[in-house]
């Protein structure tokens, strides 16, 4: 969301950031709405002042005996009270419509962004590791291929159960799936400075429409009977946790976390990675969401960035960190860096963590603000959000990058303490 008045006073800079996204001028279009609103406002606001008057007058003409003209300025006063009653709901639909049109508009890219049209023109900040070498001959397996040999794996069940893009995990691959998520959230509360947080599955619409997920996305919600959304992501129920407050600034920056299944209807995904479990209905992530002052939370991007990557540090998996272009960027997003691991079975680079910091976009939305020492008035917070990693994909990445010639798996150490001392599973 925007300041209109920003808008109107930087109209040409708002439609070419929009341009480098991909999207159409729309600069006049909400500076119309605007003034339609502001105009009305300034007919009501002389129609309440000439009733004020012509209430004063009342009395006036009854003190000095004149009927006829009392009468009049009481028919004019139940007009204006009329018109006044019907101009305010005029108003509320005014400022809805143009709260409506900013509602769908992405966020501005921050001046560095690199500009382009998708993942292709996404820029290589840097690479960690090497690419894993085995003592095989054939090609590496993929996930599904190993999962499934180990009887760690069940899509049909899964498919019987539910339908496509589900998986049903057992035994040792089912426990290396929670070593993961567990490994994941100890290392973010323990070393990263993160509060542990275990928020409701399901939510509201304006949770969603704070982060941006609602109006524009929600052909890619679960929602219930009741009119509950299942969540898309944790950084949903994390984010709003400062809605509609006002943060002293000693509690800045606030950094919290979260393990939590996630849903998603994938309705712009049809007939892609439909094999395995890269993009599936219900998957396992750690969140990390940051509340900052605007002048922190570029740093704090970088921060956020450096803990997602020590978990695959941690794991010991090669991976490059990407900055997104323009117009791969998310809807909310000022800014986003794309950790991609490397998967030996696909032989190719897959996300597995999107950090972005968003400026005040959300803070507007959700109207979060914090209060600065040296000032009279709150200002908006900024947010930040990155997953911290997605749990699914990890696992992708584990079986893969650490399979075995005889289709046994070795457990990363890191992850041993949480599999009770196992060192490969087989």
């Amino acid at each position: 969301m925007f300041d209109i008045k920003w808008i109107r006073e930087n109209a040409d800079a708002f439609d070419k950031a929009l341009a480098k996204r991909g999207y159409e001028a729309s600069s006049a279009r909400l500076i119309a709405l605007d003034d339609a609103r502001r105009s009305h406002i300034t007919k009501l606001q002389e129609a309440q002042e000439r009733r004020n008057a012509a209430s004063k007058e009342i009395g006036k003409a009854k003190g000095a005996g004149d009927d006829a003209r009392a009468q009049e300025l009481i028919d004019e006063v139940a007009q204006i009270k009329a018109f006044i009653q019907s101009g305010e709901d005029q108003e509320r639909k005014l400022i809805a419509e143009l709260d409506a049109a900013m509602a769908v508009i992405p966020n501005l890219p921050h001046d560095d962004v690199p500009e382009g049209a998708d993942e292709n023109d996404n820029a290589l900040l840097k690479t960690h590791g090497e690419k894993p070498t085995f003592d095989f001959n054939e090609a590496p397996k993929e996930h599904f291929e190993l999962g499934e040999a180990l009887s760690g794996m069940d899509f049909s069940t899964a498919a019987n159960l539910s339908g496509s893009r589900f998986v049903v995990l057992k035994g040792q691959i089912a426990r290396l799936e929670r070593a993961l998520g567990q490994f994941m959230i100890d290392l973010h509360t323990q070393e990263h400075g993160y509060t542990e947080v275990s928020p409701p599955l399901l939510v509201n619409s304006e949770p969603l429409y704070g982060t941006g997920q609602l109006p524009k996305f929600e052909e890619d919600l679960f929602k219930t009977s009741s009119g509950h959304y299942l969540i898309p992501t944790a950084e949903v129920p994390l984010t709003n946790l400062v809605a509609g407050e006002i943060l002293g600034e000693d509690a800045l920056p606030l950094r919290v976390t979260a393990l939590t299944y996630c849903f998603r209807s994938e309705a712009g995904s049809a007939g892609r990675d439909t094999r395995g479990m890269l993009r599936q209905h219900q998957f396992l992530k750690c969140e990390l969401v940051s509340v900052t002052r605007p002048e922190e939370s570029l740093d704090e991007l970088k921060r956020m960035l450096a803990c997602a990557e020590t978990v695959l540090q941690k794991l010991g998996l090669h991976y490059r960190v990407m900055t997104l272009c323009t117009g791969d960027m998310g809807f909310g997003a000022r800014k986003t860096y794309d950790i991609e691991v490397w998967l030996p079975g696909q032989d190719t680079y897959r996300e597995i963590s999107s950090c972005s910091v968003c400026g005040d976009f959300q803070a507007r939305r959700m109207n979060a603000r914090f209060r600065p020492s040296d000032a009279k008035q709150p200002q908006f917070v900024h947010t930040l959000n990155g997953s911290g990693i997605a749990v699914g994909r990890a696992l992708i990445a584990v079986l893969e990058n650490y399979q075995n010639a005889d289709g046994t798996i070795t457990v990363p150490e890191v992850l041993r303490p949480y599999m009770g001392g196992l060192e490969k599973i087989g």
